[in-house]
């Protein structure tokens, strides 16, 4: 394969995996080794095995860190932080992308970031949505309730009062509290009855205030 037919190929994505590539009974072993040669030409990003993206000058988008997560990882979506952070539910600037996955934990860091994928059985796999990025991008991110909910069922001591308030929750109007309810019935976790006890009337106050 000839560079030039590369870019055809993938067009605008600013992040591909090479199965993109296997069409047309392309033989692997060379399509691999066609690979290693751009990344070391630094014409690709090699950001995991099977998972590259164009270098800054033939990028026509910068890739954003979400989509970015999303194709590291293609059963998961963001949450905890990072999506609570886009909605501007806390203060703090998260620098790391935080996903869900069912697949098995892992982090891992390229040259567009680091990148957190936390364990969540299948069961408890909900909540998300496809969300516009701009620039033609868009990736699996929790809605605000889901992402809540995440960060204190996989978070040691999340349901108690002071970690609730330490949070610095902001901008609560996002978060619609029956179905944050209704969320917490579907994942059946005793932890998180005990926390949305204490969530609800939190974010009642906050509301006032």
């Amino acid at each position: 394969m000839k560079w030039d037919d590369l870019l055809q190929i993938i067009g605008r994505e600013p992040v591909f995996h090479s199965s993109l590539l296997t069409a047309g009974g392309v033989n692997l072993t060379d399509q691999g080794r066609q690979l290693s040669r751009w990344v070391k030409s630094r014409n690709l990003i090699q950001l995991r095995r099977g998972v590259y993206a164009l270098s800054e000058r033939y990028q026509k988008v910068r890739p954003h860190p979400f989509l970015v997560a999303n194709r590291l990882k293609r059963a998961s979506y963001v949450s905890l932080q990072s999506a609570l952070g886009y909605y501007g539910l806390i203060p703090e600037y998260v620098p790391s992308v935080t996903s869900i996955t069912t697949g098995r934990p892992e982090n891992i860091s390229n040259s567009f970031g680091a990148f957190i994928f936390k364990h969540i059985k299948k069961t408890l796999f909900f909540g998300y949505k496809a969300v516009d990025l701009g620039d033609g991008q868009s990736a699996f991110l929790a809605l605000p309730e889901k992402a809540l909910l995440d960060l204190v069922y996989l978070t040691p001591g999340a349901d108690v009062p002071d970690y609730l308030r330490e949070l610095r929750l902001q901008n609560t109007g996002a978060l619609n509290a029956e179905l944050l309810i209704e969320f917490v019935a579907r994942m059946s976790s005793k932890k998180l009855t005990r926390a949305s006890g204490r969530i609800v009337p939190l974010l009642m106050d906050l509301k006032k205030e």
